[in-house]
């Protein structure tokens, strides 16, 4: 018998604990052929949910342990689980050195075409790709699942009988149905599997039929290995010795099969896109829309990308220190370096295994995802650490370092500015103390490979402060309140504020910015702040650090430089946008409400709105009485607006010229389907916020179309078209997005951009809407496999980036702005932030740069990853770094003017040459 295995994640932990025979007969296995490793990802990653960072490196720590344990390369791919197939994953499969994949689940009427039109092996092109260097060949499994029962043929009542296993104890279906193979019985069963494998190569030119026998949680038990292949092999054995059949059957792997077909064709249909939404229709006998999962549990998707952000930044930094240390003969460095690589192999792996398509698409019963974030938080930790000890190794002065060395000290002098005991608690940022006779530092990192402006949060002590930067010039601040909710009205904190102020960070550089002690009055830094909700005074002798003002009747309106926001003055969600440079007004109304989820048919994996309902969306908001509050000082206005304890919304602008911050807009969401249900609050959700499905919706007057067309990305690494089809409902018409969403005009006019910092789900259902599932809770099972409900929802914090460009119309090929690029970069990869505690200002020098110039503006550093020892994968680093970028082409056709980058065709690294994937 021949087999393959597809997760490194669950082949690793056998093989630690294996006896060293059974590891010799491991890779003999392997050598041979019979045992072929498929995919080799660390998990068969999700392709809805996970970007492309996190994707491709679970796909690096798999063929790197393989190349170090076992020494192979996988030739074929096994994506036969995940709820849709994306583009993104057979595009890094090529880039691999995967020749071929295998895909199951896609919608049934895609299967019904492919079948009829036989192209169930077909290239998949990526849709910028018009000539195909980048195809790989793709096996679509024709019917509906890949276990035995829907293996062999079209009628699974057939192919349940050729499923073989009997273990004591058990009853099954197939149990049932099933008996051994013999003398008697065998050429009666043998010609009808062999009708059931006809009618299955019928589907293809070539007529050459792949038939898994397997099925998950299976050959657990010695007997079943007997069992079915006792059976099969007296089967094989007939129908292979009577040349009436004019068949030949053989065990073998997904190499033997796409050998033998590539040895009777050489050429193949093409096709572009991808198989989102999945949709099946075998469990009722009418179409189930897998949409629902793109949103589920969001809390454990930003968890996950916040993880990957920590991950990505520790990595470069420690790749950076470790050479530098080796390359300076700095011994100490070195030592405490290798002594963490453990922590950082272990960080990767928590997060490749979040990225499996039971895991970040939140789809596993409770305490599996209780397990998943407590590793995420682990992750976190150990990454956060890791940095702090990198970046204060490289800020070292010689004589803090020769102190070091001398004391033999560890580096943990720089810490985050924020606290998280655990996983289900947001970061608590920490207030620094200002000392009068020395400064506080604080110590940035940027990871992207530009220059950067990025909006820096302190919590202070202190109104008496002012900043400077690495060359000790004074930089613009920015103090906000710090409100607590009283009960009776929100009062201003007299002990904590907000400190704000807008670094400039290198690419890739570490930088100290300085918060000093200052006796100058900062009554000008503070913010003007207007409520229409806040306590008075304790007593009339005290005198309030912020002067609160009464939000007046009418409407709100915001202004910076570039940008007019207009907000409705009664529930404070933006109304409209006007370009002050261009004149152009845009209609962008904010809307949240929320789809009533149908009993048993929405859940983890469904999404499907009540029928039955009396209205098809909820306003879950009427009747709620808004608490507003407005921010505004030099750096940034905002306007924040909460809904009891379910929900605050804030809307940003800042006063900066640096592009595109200046004309972007910055929207928060707090939300928690979790909280104590209090109908006061919020009378417009269902009690105990029960079957709600909470969306964020813009309502634009931009003219995308009479059937909606939508731009959705895949995992980062395009965008992708996507037009309504009314007739398959709104569930049929959401689509994954983990970075990107935008619409725009038919022809010359705008487009409108929303980026965002973790997965969800997005549609635009009617013309000028784009609007994104926020949060889903949802008291049934849906039948889908997980068996119970989802109610264990958490405060979650939901970040994004709105952007209303010019554009000349759509391009053949979507594609973001290159503001837009670097927009969702700034989200994807945020700066890293940390305070020292412990050392004087003169033992850290004010900066360190890995680069002496920016990489080209297109061109993203996409990881920078120390390659481990082979002998000790997941103990001590090599010599060997791995660094990999993205060229994240631009659209063409919008407008250029929103985002200034220099550094455009100037080589970092003078005489190398940088490979782009």
């Amino acid at each position: 018998m021949t087999f393959i295995w597809s997760e490194i994640s669950f082949l690793s932990l056998w093989y630690e604990r294996a006896h060293p025979t059974l590891r010799q007969q491991l890779k003999e296995l392997v050598s041979s052929g019979r045992l072929e490793i498929a995919t080799g990802g660390w998990v068969m990653t999700d392709e809805a949910n996970v970007h492309l960072y996190a994707m491709l490196d679970q796909l690096i720590e798999g063929h790197q342990w393989l190349s170090n344990v076992l020494g192979v390369q996988p030739v074929s791919g096994w994506s036969v689980d995940p709820f849709g197939h994306g583009a993104a994953v057979p595009y890094l499969l090529q880039e691999s050195g995967v020749k071929a994949t295998v895909v199951q689940r896609i919608h049934y009427a895609w299967k019904q075409w492919l079948a009829e039109q036989q192209l169930g092996d077909f290239q998949w092109r990526q849709v910028w790709d018009s000539a195909g260097d980048n195809d790989i060949l793709c096996h679509n499994r024709p019917y509906d699942i890949y276990s035995i029962k829907h293996s062999c043929g079209p009628h699974p009542q057939i192919c349940l009988g050729y499923d073989f296993r009997k273990v004591p104890g058990e009853y099954t279906e197939y149990t049932i149905k099933s008996v051994p193979i013999d003398d008697h019985n065998v050429k009666k069963k043998a010609e009808l599997l062999l009708e059931q494998y006809g009618r299955t190569g019928s589907l293809y030119p070539h007529n050459v039929v792949l038939v898994p026998i397997g099925d998950d949680f299976r050959y657990d038990h010695a007997s079943e290995w007997d069992q079915q292949y006792s059976s099969y092999h007296r089967l094989l054995t007939h129908i292979n010795s009577d040349p009436k059949y004019h068949a030949t059957i053989q065990f073998g792997t997904l190499k033997d099969y796409f050998a033998e077909v590539q040895n009777r064709m050489r050429d193949y249909p093409s096709l572009q896109g991808d198989f989102f939404v999945y949709s099946d229709i075998f469990s009722e006998g009418r179409p189930a829309y897998w949409s629902g999962y793109f949103t589920t549990r969001p809390y454990w998707k930003v968890l996950d990308r916040q993880l990957e952000a920590s991950l990505r930044s520790a990595e470069i930094l420690y790749t950076w220190a470790y050479a530098w240390a080796v390359q300076e003969g700095q011994a100490r460095v070195v030592q405490l370096l290798e002594k963490d690589y453990e922590k950082l192999v272990r960080a990767r792996r928590n997060l490749a295994l979040f990225q499996h398509h039971d895991a970040i698409t939140g789809t596993s019963k409770a305490y599996v995802m209780h397990d998943y974030a407590i590793k995420l938080h682990e992750g976190l930790h150990d990454t956060l650490a890791l940095a702090g000890e990198a970046a204060e190794a490289l800020l070292l002065t010689r004589a803090a370092m020769a102190a070091l060395d001398h004391r033999a000290a560890p580096l943990h002098h720089l810490h985050p500015d924020f606290e998280r005991s655990t996983y289900e608690r947001l970061p608590r940022k920490l207030p620094l103390a200002i000392p009068r006779d020395q400064p506080r530092l604080i110590v940035m990192f940027n990871s992207l490979g530009q220059r950067r402006y990025e909006v820096v949060k302190v919590l202070v002590s202190s109104l008496d402060i002012r900043v400077t930067e690495e060359h000790g010039h004074e930089v613009p601040i920015q103090i906000n309140p710090v409100w607590n909710d009283t009960g009776n009205g929100m009062a201003i904190l007299s002990s904590q504020f907000e400190l704000l102020f807008v670094a400039d960070l290198p690419a890739l550089s570490v930088i100290t910015y300085s918060i000093h002690h200052t006796s100058r009055s900062t009554t000008d830094l503070r913010a003007s702040v207007y409520s229409n909700n806040y306590a008075p005074a304790p007593d009339q002798n005290y005198s309030p650090p912020f002067e609160t003002r009464d939000v007046l009747p009418g409407d709100i309106q915001l202004e910076s430089d570039h940008l007019k926001l207009l907000f409705d003055g009664t529930t404070g969600m933006l109304r409209s946008i006007t370009d002050k440079v261009t004149g152009r007004v845009t209609q962008t109304a904010v809307r949240y409400a929320a789809y009533p989820s149908a009993q048993f048919k929405s859940g983890a994996y469904l999404f499907k709105p009540d029928p039955n309902s009396r209205e098809p969306e909820e306003d879950v908001l009427a009747g709620a009485k808004p608490r507003l509050f407005i921010h505004s000082g030099p750096v940034a206005s905002e306007l924040s607006v909460m809904f009891g304890s379910v929900l605050m919304h804030t809307t940003r602008i800042l006063h900066v010229v640096h592009q595109p911050l200046a004309s972007a807009i910055y929207m928060e969401n707090v939300f928690n389907l979790g909280a104590r249900y209090n109908s006061t609050e919020t009378p417009g959700f269902p009690p105990h916020f029960r079957e709600t499905e909470m969306f964020m919706r813009i309502m634009t007057d931009i003219d995308n179309g009479a059937e909606p067309t939508l731009y959705t990305d895949q995992s980062g690494l395009n965008m992708q078209k996507r037009v309504r089809v009314q007739r398959i409902g709104i569930q049929g018409n959401y689509f994954p997005i983990t970075s990107a969403a935008m619409i725009e005009d038919n022809g010359p006019g705008r487009r409108l951009t929303l980026l965002t910092d973790h997965a969800a789900g997005a549609a635009a259902w009617q013309q000028g809407w784009l609007e994104v599932m926020v949060e889903r809770r949802t008291f049934y099972d849906d039948a889908r496999g997980m068996g119970e409900g989802v109610t264990d929802q958490k405060r979650t914090v939901g970040r994004y980036w709105l952007l209303v460009e010019d554009t000349q119309g759509p391009e053949p090929v979507a594609r973001l702005s290159l503001a837009a690029h670097h927009l969702a970069n700034d989200l994807n990869y945020p700066t890293t932030q940390l305070i020292n505690e412990g050392l004087d200002a003169d033992q850290l020098n004010s900066a360190a740069h890995l680069i002496t110039r920016p990489l080209p503006c297109t061109l993203h550093l996409m990881t920078l990853r120390t390659l481990p020892e082979p002998q000790y994968p997941s103990l001590l680093p090599s010599r060997t770094t791995l660094m990999i970028i993205q060229n994240q082409s631009p659209s063409c056709t919008a407008s250029a003017s929103v985002s200034t980058c220099n550094g455009l065709g100037d080589s970092p690294f003078p005489g190398t040459e940088l490979t782009l994937q």
